[in-house]
C-alpha cells in the first residue's frame, strides 16, 4: 500500500504567489483594452445561460402551439425568481401544424462564452400521453455516454436547472391541456455540434453536441475580478460583524447543505469562494480569521486535495492515479483500484467508492484537503472540511 507522502501530485501554480492577481494579469493581457476598462469600471453585461434560452424558447412555442400567436418577447422566471425578457428569434410551425418550434439567440453579454450568438431551439408537440410532460434534446444537444456526470447515460445532457425550468413553464402555460394531452419538448441547437468541440464535453464523454446548462440562469462576464472582489468584501462584513468563523463553500448548494449544518452561524459567515479556494485561504490568513469551515462536493474537493488551488474545469482535472492511490490507503482491491484509475469524473470515483462501500476514503480525501489548505494558511487558523454527496447527505469530514 502507498503511504500519504506519495499523495502528492504537480502543482500547477506557484503556492507563494497570489494565483487569482496572477489569473487576471494573464487573462487582461489577452483582452482588448476596452474590454480591461469596461470589466474595471463593473460596466460589463450579463447575459443569459444555454438553459434560460431554452427555456424561453419553449414557452414561446408552447404559446404560439396554443393560442396560435406569435411571439417576439418571453417572460421568463430565473431560479431564484428574478422575472427576465427575452428576445424570440423566429418562431415556426411544423408542415402539419401540430408542432412549432422558437429558438431563442443565446446572448453571453460580454462573456467570451463559446455558445454566444448561437441559436437555441425547442420544438414543442402534443401527444396522446395525457398528463406527461417530456423533455429530451435533438440535434447538436450532447447526449451522456459516461457516468459521474449526474446524468443518466444515454439520456440528453440537458442539467437538473434548466429541465426544471423548461418543465416549470410547460407546467404554469399549458396545465389544462395536460388534463388531457401529454406534451413533448424538444430542445436542438442547430450548430451544437461543432461547438461542442470547443468545450469539455467531448472528453466527458457528453456527445453530439453541447450541453445545457446553468444553476442561476445567468452568465457573469470575465467573472474573476468581481468574484475576488466579492470574497473580500464578504470576508470584511464578517469582520466587521464580529465573527471568528467563516464557512467557506465552492458553491449555492454546498453553501445550501452547510448552513442546515450551522444554524446557528449569522447568514454573513458563509462565503462562496467558488473556483478560488487558495485565493480565499489566503484573504482569510492576512485577516487572521480564528477558524474557517470548507464545505463543497467530491469534485472541487478532489482539486484541493492535490493541492490544486485555483479549480475551475478548463484549468485543472483530477487526477484518477491520485484518486486510486488514495483509496489504496483504505481498500485492498486491485479491481476498484483499476475501476477508479479509468473512471470519468470524481463523481464517478464516488459513486464506485459508495458501490464497493469502501470505508473512510471520503474523511481521508478531506484530510487532504485540509493539510494542503493548512499549508497554504501557514499553519495560521482552525480549518474544518466538509464533503457532502449529492443528495445533501455528509460523506466526508475532517478532524
Amino acid at each position: 500500500m502507498s503511504n500519504e507522502s506519495n499523495l502528492k501530485v504537480d502543482k500547477s501554480v506557484d503556492d507563494d504567489g497570489d494565483e487569482l492577481k496572477l489569473a487576471e494579469m494573464e487573462a487582461e493581457e489577452e483582452l482588448p483594452v476596452q474590454i480591461i476598462e469596461k470589466r474595471k469600471k463593473g460596466l460589463l453585461r450579463t447575459g443569459f445561460t444555454t438553459g434560460t434560452s431554452a427555456t424561453a424558447a419553449t414557452k414561446a412555442a408552447l404559446l404560439t402551439l396554443i393560442s396560435s400567436q406569435i411571439y417576439n418577447t418571453i417572460d421568463i422566471a430565473l431560479p431564484k425568481g428574478k422575472i427576465v425578457k427575452l428576445k424570440i428569434a423566429w418562431t415556426i410551425y411544423s408542415p402539419n401544424r401540430q408542432s412549432v418550434t422558437s429558438a431563442v439567440i443565446k446572448d453571453a453579454g460580454d462573456d467570451p462564452d463559446v455558445t454566444h450568438g448561437a441559436e437555441i431551439c425547442s420544438t414543442v408537440t402534443l401527444t396522446r400521453q395525457k398528463g406527461l410532460v417530456e423533455i429530451d434534446g435533438g440535434y447538436g444537444v450532447g447526449r451522456v455516454t459516461r457516468p459521474g456526470l449526474g446524468l443518466e447515460i444515454g439520456h440528453a445532457a440537458i442539467n437538473p436547472v434548466p429541465k426544471k425550468m423548461i418543465e416549470q413553464v410547460v407546467l404554469d402555460a399549458a396545465k389544462f391541456i395536460l388534463t388531457n394531452k401529454g406534451i413533448k419538448v424538444i430542445i436542438s441547437v442547430p450548430k451544437g455540434i461543432e461547438l461542442a468541440k470547443k468545450t469539455d464535453n467531448p472528453r466527458l464523454g457528453i456527445i453530439g453536441g453541447i450541453s445545457i446548462l446553468g444553476t442561476t440562469g445567468i452568465v457573469f462576464p470575465y467573472s474573476t475580478s468581481s468574484f475576488a472582489a466579492s470574497i473580500r468584501q464578504s470576508l470584511d462584513v464578517a469582520i466587521s460583524l464580529g465573527t471568528e468563523v467563516v464557512v467557506l463553500t465552492t458553491g449555492g448548494r454546498s453553501e445550501d447543505y452547510i448552513k442546515n449544518l450551522y444554524k446557528s452561524l449569522p447568514d454573513y459567515a458563509f462565503i462562496q469562494m467558488g473556483d478560488f479556494s487558495g485565493y480565499t485561504i489566503k484573504q482569510c490568513a492576512n485577516r487572521n480569521i480564528k477558524k474557517i469551515i470548507i464545505a463543497g462536493f467530491i469534485g472541487k474537493l478532489s482539486k484541493m486535495a492535490m493541492g490544486i488551488k485555483q479549480t475551475h474545469v478548463r484549468g485543472s482535472h483530477v487526477s484518477m492515479d491520485y484518486m486510486a492511490n488514495l483509496a489504496s490507503l483504505c481498500v485492498n482491491s486491485k479491481n476498484i483500484i483499476n475501476d477508479i484509475k479509468n473512471a470519468n469524473t470524481a463523481r464517478h470515483v464516488s459513486e464506485i467508492i459508495i458501490q464497493n462501500n469502501v470505508k473512510n476514503f471520503f474523511d481521508l480525501l478531506c484530510k487532504q484537503v485540509y493539510l494542503e489548505m493548512s499549508n497554504h494558511s501557514n499553519k495560521s487558523m482552525e480549518i474544518e472540511v466538509v464533503m457532502f454527496g449529492f443528495d445533501g447527505k455528509i460523506s466526508g469530514k475532517y478532524p
